[in-house]
């Protein structure tokens, strides 16, 4: 969230970046947080006068007593101070709680490379990578791949769990497997910190990541308890620092994470269709950082090469787009998407996506670093998918597919398919 000093002192700013994401319905919410924030600072006022007669009367009292004074008129004029300032402070708690929660919904302030648009076709192709087979057969999708092949069960899946799930068998669940190592040991060299995280998290966590909406329209979450299955690890990842206070000498902090995730994905075009593209549950490798506010813009651009590279090393024709305004989520400072091509829609597909989300994020969480005298600041988080395995295996299927049905394994895999160079029928 933005911090209220910054919104006090910058309205009219807030509300011109409110415009450029097409939310002009959020304009009157920044005069309503303001007005709050007058109502909660008179309270705060009013209790501190308070708190002080309540001390002036107190020693009021004591001096009386001392000299041997009636203090029966002192005793009843401090009787309803402490019944006055829980009143205030029940009426500040209130406010304090209406002012979070209009925080929660104002977006982060947008970087000037965010081009003004309403929608992802407004978003600005920057680089287009990699050369695009042209086959000369009929190709197949990769749901025709995978059942030609037996290393899919998709009605299976469909039986036990519903639309969105699978099974992967044989040879493709190695491949599943071999990316996620080729990818966290080429983070690992990079010298990234790896970590793996908790698949659960409590409420107040998942909210630092994301918004309310985003939650009802995404989140698993456990009846009855107050936790939620994470839909990427950088949530869990985000959380780890929780109210804590990082020295700035031991930024940045750059790790990456795997886990399975899980999304409900409603409203989504296409979660009925059978296939790997858009799914319930997945696999993904997340880059995560954690920094000094001065350092998040070289360091976004690190986190953009190495998606590239690991797109490279698999050999797979993609291009980067510049996320618009109007198609940034409202934590992100500024956002790109890692497109890659699919021979089968004629089109690029979203399988990276990263972010600089500054103090936004943080804030939420209270995360902070200091310096060398004590001075304390909210830091800045970065977030960008190093590889999620089940969009990349459809790139992999319908680009390496061969006249014969079989699949190619991109060269930098096989040593982690015990040397396989192609999954053939048997």
């Amino acid at each position: 969230m933005l911090d209220i000093k910054f919104i006090r002192e910058n309205p009219e700013l807030v509300k011109k970046n409110i415009k450029k994401k097409f939310q002009d319905e959020k304009i009157k919410k920044v005069d309503e947080l303001l007005k709050k924030d007058e109502q909660y600072k008179k309270l705060l006022q009013d209790s501190e006068n308070l708190r002080a007669e309540r001390n002036k009367i107190t020693a009021e009292i004591n001096d009386a007593r001392k000299a041997g004074k009636d203090i029966s008129k002192l005793i009843k004029k401090a009787e309803n101070l402490p019944k006055e300032i829980k009143n205030i402070e029940e009426k500040k708690n209130i406010l304090q709680k209406e002012m979070i929660d209009i925080l929660w919904i104002i977006p982060n302030m947008i970087s000037e490379e965010t081009p003004l648009g309403k929608d992802e076709s407004k978003n600005i192709e920057i680089k287009r990578i990699g050369k695009i087979e042209k086959f000369d057969f009929k190709i197949k999708n990769h749901v025709e791949l995978t059942e030609d092949l037996g290393l899919v069960d998709f009605d299976a899946s469909a039986k036990v769990s519903g639309n969105g799930f699978y099974y992967l068998k044989g040879e493709l669940g190695l491949l599943n497997q071999a990316l996620i190592r080729f990818t966290i040991d080429y983070m690992q060299k990079k010298g990234y910190e790896y970590i793996e995280p908790p698949l659960l998290l409590n409420e107040k966590a998942v909210y630092a990541s994301m918004s309310k909406e985003e939650i009802k329209n995404s989140v698993y979450s456990i009846k009855d308890e107050d936790l939620n299955l994470i839909g990427t690890s950088e949530q869990s990842v985000l959380a780890m620092h929780s109210d804590n206070v990082i020295p700035e000498d031991k930024l940045p902090k750059k790790y990456f994470s795997y886990s399975m995730c899980f999304r409900k994905e409603i409203g989504s075009h296409g979660i009925n269709e059978k296939g790997l593209w858009r799914t319930h549950q997945f696999n993904k490798v997340e880059q995560f950082v954690f920094c000094k506010p001065e350092d998040s813009a070289k360091l976004y651009d690190e986190l953009l090469k190495n998606s590239e590279e690991i797109i490279k090393k698999l050999g797979l024709p993609y291009r980067v787009l510049e996320m618009c305004a109007g198609d940034l989520a409202d934590w992100k400072y500024r956002g790109a998407d890692l497109e890659v091509w699919r021979p089968i829609t004629q089109e690029y597909g979203e399988i990276m996506s990263l972010s600089n989300c500054t103090d936004y994020q943080a804030r939420k969480l209270n995360i902070r670093c200091s310096d060398k005298q004590g001075n304390k600041r909210i830091l800045h988080t970065l977030n960008d998918t190093a590889l999620a395995t089940s969009r990349v295996m459809v790139a992999i299927l319908e680009n390496y597919q061969q006249k014969d049905g079989s699949i190619k394994i991109p060269l930098i895999l096989q040593s982690y398919m015990n040397g396989l160079k192609k999954i053939s029928k048997k």
